[in-house]
């Protein structure tokens, strides 16, 4: 697919494009309508696609719990390893700005597979839950939120885990896009977190950097001109304030290229290595001890 096409649809997804300026856009680029039907068909995540790791793996445990109740709740879907013997590392996991789908759920999965308890948090659940199979409803609805209540959420939930008496009181967050923005900002906020987590999120601003307490594992793609413009003053104030931090970018690849159920951005040797570089990234700062 055209990469003005791609670049098209990410200013649709996350800088507020009219819709019907959207589609009129796509189709002089891909050559009429019956074409960008087809390309806004191929970018979109695949609700049916299939999971890494089963909902039903027999190796894990998974439920839906409330972080925090009351009105409104904030809710979340919780996923360990079944047979742990030992207390576990926790991670919070922030969607994309789809909200709790599926394929975050299969994230969160993917972590309990390797030994972690991992705590995928729906922020939508204040405004009544992520809608179902409605990315652009869900957009909407992520574009209402107060970003200083979502990085409060965010928070809650890192003390949630490690409060846990199954946790070894030790909680990294990851979040991808919008997620992303949110742990740069969490790890701001909360000189708590044990280790942050960032797919192609937009940057916090480089006055708050200074108060980051967390080592940082960042991940970039070498396409994503929005996020990576910002790079720039991001690394040099992690310089300045001598933060740890490990950045790598992604080169040839597109924002998302981590989401497997959106097959023209998905990029499986960059998805496959980034994830690998977060595991044990993790496991070196959550184990216990």
């Amino acid at each position: 697919m055209r990469q003005a096409i791609i670049d098209l649809y990410d200013e649709f997804t996350h800088q507020g494009l009219d819709r019907r300026v959207f589609m009129s856009r796509l189709a002089e680029l891909a050559g009429g309508s019956a074409a960008a039907a087809a390309a806004l068909s191929a970018l979109r995540a695949d609700p049916a696609a299939a999971a890494m790791v089963a909902p039903d793996d027999p190796r894990l445990t998974g439920e839906r719990v409330t972080i925090r109740a009351g009105t409104p709740p904030l809710q979340g879907y919780l996923v360990r390893p079944k047979d742990a013997t030992g207390k576990l590392g926790g991670v919070v996991v922030v969607h994309e700005n789809r909200g709790l789908n599926a394929h975050i759920e299969d994230v969160a999965r993917r972590l309990a597979a390797d030994g972690f308890m991992a705590l995928a948090v729906d922020f939508l659940s204040p405004m009544g839950g992520t809608p179902k199979d409605n990315e652009d409803k869900a957009r909407d609805m992520i574009g209402a939120l107060d970003q200083a209540k979502v990085t409060e959420d965010a928070k809650a939930a890192v003390a949630w885990l490690k409060a846990r008496p199954d946790g070894n009181g030790k909680v990294g967050i990851v979040g991808f896009c919008w997620g992303g923005g949110v742990v740069g900002r969490v790890a701001v906020a909360d000189p708590e977190l044990d280790a942050a987590v960032v797919f192609y999120g937009e940057a916090p601003p480089a006055e708050g950097v200074a108060a980051i307490k967390a080592p940082l594992l960042l991940h970039y793609a070498g396409l994503d001109q929005r996020i990576d413009a910002g790079i720039p003053a991001f690394e040099a104030a992690l310089k300045e304030h001598d933060k740890t931090y490990t950045l790598y970018m992604y080169e040839g690849v597109n924002h998302a290229f981590h989401n497997d159920t959106s097959a023209e951005r998905y990029n499986g040797a960059a998805a496959k290595l980034a994830w690998q570089r977060t595991v044990d990234f993790f496991k070196a700062n959550l184990a216990a001890g």
